[in-house]
């Protein structure tokens, strides 16, 4: 795929047709390393997300009624024309995100991959199950509405088509504006894959527009949404007049214990990469450093070390572990919060204002930064960045340890290092979180994922993320 030309997105995608939208507004595309413009990308509107919706609702008569060896058969089309795109889906992203190429590469896979996890899912899973007296059968929920942030477009869709599609699921795609020619070659890949009309479509519009519609049309049974908390709330309201089940994962500010035992050779590197990794733009970030008092001092120093090892710059360098922000605007918030930290008197380890020495590019580069001497009161260590800004707080004893990690309103991941996993796994189990990694930065995708608190509601991946697309009912006899 040649990006070197201005790309124009002026179609949709409903009922099987590339389509043209009856909104009229067009949003400029920018590619966040040279800060030029690569794309323009003309937005739907109600109207167009009610033909959606409608074309959704007609095909969910046949597609609800389909077997299961039906839609395994198209869970592997769909893998096979993803991974057909895979290139240019790689391309795209670090063209019009700012992914480094092995994120790029890595997030596009597991985004093919999706497929494939469940179709293996499907056949073992009882759709008619007894219990009881009863027959409880699993229905699937309706058309659903599938809504996903900037930060890592093609998984997002993904992990929540593929449950969608293995339940009997119809859906409505809204894709960040911001990712329209990711999500432009994803839609070629689904319409490649030559499911029935209706079955998949895609909008791209603004959240309060095509997304409010979404949440308030009382023909859509279900919202699978990724982004902030504060916009989740925002969905969750206008959901809640019809009833439509909600799967929501929002934001984190995630905390990583380092026990007294831990090897800091190995854990503080791997906290980095927790923290910094797709450029810091992660809702899984492990932004909150948690270290023992007595080895602050060695933590310090192999935290500034290791900083100062990763190369900042373009993405497209294979040596590049950061690239830029996403947006001129992220650039500015995440600007203010390292503002915030050095007027809050943290003590700055490595980083700070201003954009790294040696980029030649013009885009929206931050120095990846890493605070010390933060209290769990500080607005850089309560508040989530979305950016590489690293907040290390230390404490006394394993229990205070805990007590920090916890006080927070989030609750979606967190992480651990200790040389004794049994210690570990206990002080895994004390952490309000919906996920907890100990010594790792693996990633399981049938595991559920999912938020404690305001991290969200409900749980993707692997059969819980099956379970949040069907409705059991119970039959007696």
């Amino acid at each position: 795929m040649n990006l070197t030309q201005t790309k124009l997105v002026d179609k949709i995608y409903i009922n099987g047709e590339f389509v043209t939208p009856r909104g009229s507004e067009v949003v400029d595309l920018i590619n966040p390393t040279t800060a030029k413009l690569i794309g323009r990308v003309t937005l739907g509107d109600e109207a167009d997300t009610r033909r959606a919706i409608t074309a959704a609702k007609v095909a969910f008569k046949d597609f609800s009624a389909s077997s299961v060896a039906t839609r395994m058969d198209y869970l592997q089309r769909l893998h096979d024309a993803v991974l057909r795109r895979i290139n240019d889906l790689k391309e795209a992203t670090i063209e019009e995100y700012g992914a480094t190429v092995e994120r790029a590469e890595w997030s596009n896979r597991i985004a093919a991959e999706s497929f494939l996890q469940f179709k293996q899912l499907l056949q073992g899973f009882a759709f008619e199950r007894k219990v009881g007296a009863s027959t409880v059968v699993l229905m699937p929920l309706g058309v659903s509405a599938i809504l996903t942030a900037w930060n890592s477009n093609a998984g997002s869709i993904c992990i929540k088509l593929a449950p969608a599609i293995a339940a009997g699921c119809t859906v409505v795609i809204k894709a960040s504006e911001m990712s329209a020619i990711q999500t432009q070659i994803l839609t070629e890949c689904f319409h490649d894959a030559g499911l029935p009309a209706g079955i998949i479509n895609v909008v791209n519009g603004r959240g309060a527009i095509v997304g409010g519609e979404l949440a308030r049309n009382p023909d859509v049974a279900k919202i699978a949404f990724t982004g902030s908390t504060q916009i989740g709330k925002e969905i969750a309201r206008a959901a809640l007049d019809t009833m439509k089940r909600i799967t929501l994962e929002l934001s984190g500010k995630s905390p990583n214990i380092i026990l007294d035992d831990a090897d800091l050779t190995k854990a503080i590197p791997m906290a980095v990469t927790a923290c910094f990794m797709n450029n810091g733009q992660a809702c899984i970030a492990g932004s909150r450093l948690i270290v023992p008092e007595h080895r602050l001092p060695e933590v310090k120093a192999l935290v500034k070390s290791a900083v100062e090892k990763l190369k900042v710059g373009n993405p497209r360098d294979p040596q590049t572990a950061i690239g830029p922000l996403v947006s001129r605007k992220q650039y500015d918030r995440v600007s203010q919060y390292i503002k915030i930290g050095l007027d809050e008197g943290a003590e700055l380890i490595v980083g700070g204002e201003g954009k790294p020495e040696g980029i030649e590019e013009e885009g929206f580069f931050v120095k990846p930064t890493v605070f010390a001497g933060v209290t769990n009161d500080m607005r850089i260590a309560r508040e989530e960045i979305f950016g590489p800004v690293l907040s290390i707080i230390s404490y006394k004893t394993e229990e205070e340890a805990v007590q920090i990690a916890n006080d927070t309103v989030y609750g979606l991941q967190a992480y651990v290092s200790s040389a004794n996993l049994d210690r570990a796994k206990r002080v895994a189990s004390q952490i309000e979180a919906g996920r907890v990694l100990i010594n790792t930065l693996n990633h399981d995708p049938l595991a559920p994922f999912g938020g404690f608190k305001q991290s969200g509601i409900g749980r993707e991946g692997g059969i819980f993320g099956l379970d949040e697309f069907c409705e059991p009912k119970a039959i007696l006899s």
